[in-house]
């Protein structure tokens, strides 16, 4: 990847985007756009906006950067997220992270929406991501080995930090949220999976699966970051839903639990 792709992004926020460190970031996936609660806007900016990021493609993605203050914390909020399918290349995927670790965040929250796997899991329900099984192979980290991002072979055994779920488990349990812990598929998209990839992702351990979050989550982990990862439940996977998977019933789903979704990452940012 091209450092200068994420400079020239990074030039066009404002000075008081890296004044301080902000306390949390959070990366806001499928239905998770509007999941905030913010006490002061400090900054918004439009994606379309954001040299080289682009404007979100995807239907469910609010495609806007905001920093804000909440319970006394500075909060760096991407509200929707670039996709590889989406053939944009690995910088846009990124690059919210990235710029995150400009601003000297080392504590990132990931969100999105899955197709539910595990049988004991219903739409509504909410994973906080335990681990993760890339079925791609794609690696964003692949290419040239900057310094910057950490190790050139970083290790992956806590990509998401136990202390962090163990927050994330407090909120939902507080809320009385249907919550467990469970393994993410990532893979490439944007076609839904067949219903024999499904039967083979659960033999693998898998629990729930989706189209984003692991990219991010491997170079933020290379990167030095806390990572903690949700994922609402939108659907049951193919093969076990009775139905044909659309990206309406994501949004749906996203739309029904909207006021969960924003009580579960306010509780949690008063954790931090």
């Amino acid at each position: 990847m091209d450092l200068r792709f994420f400079d020239k992004a990074a030039g066009y926020l404002p000075d008081l985007c890296f004044e301080r460190a902000a306390d949390a970031g959070i990366l806001l996936g499928s239905g998770w756009g509007e999941a905030l609660k913010m006490d002061k806007v400090l900054a918004r900016i439009q994606y379309s906006d954001i040299p080289g990021l682009g404007a979100s493609t995807v239907k469910g993605h609010a495609g806007e950067f905001v920093l804000y203050e909440r319970c006394g914390r500075r909060i760096a909020a991407w509200c929707g997220r670039r996709h590889y399918y989406e053939g944009v290349g690995w910088e846009p995927v990124v690059l919210p992270v990235e710029i995150l670790r400009r601003m000297g965040c080392q504590t990132l929250l990931l969100t999105n929406a899955s197709g539910g796997i595990n049988p004991a899991l219903r739409p509504g329900d909410f994973v906080v991501i335990r681990d993760h099984i890339n079925t791609v192979g794609a690696n964003p980290l692949v290419g040239v080995h900057r310094q910057e991002w950490g190790e050139r072979f970083p290790d992956m055994t806590e990509v998401y930090q136990k202390r962090l779920a163990e927050l994330l488990h407090a909120s939902a349990n507080r809320l009385e949220l249907r919550v467990m812990d469970g393994v993410y598929a990532f893979t490439l998209g944007p076609c839904y999976e067949t219903p024999a990839e499904i039967q083979a992702y659960k033999s693998w351990g898998a629990d729930v699966v989706g189209m984003s979050t692991v990219p991010e989550a491997v170079f933020a982990k290379a990167c030095g970051m806390k990572i903690a990862g949700v994922s609402l439940v939108s659907n049951l996977a193919a093969g076990i839903s009775r139905r044909p998977l659309s990206h309406e019933e994501v949004i749906a789903a996203g739309s029904a639990a909207k006021p969960q979704m924003a009580e579960l990452i306010d509780d949690f940012i008063s954790r931090l």
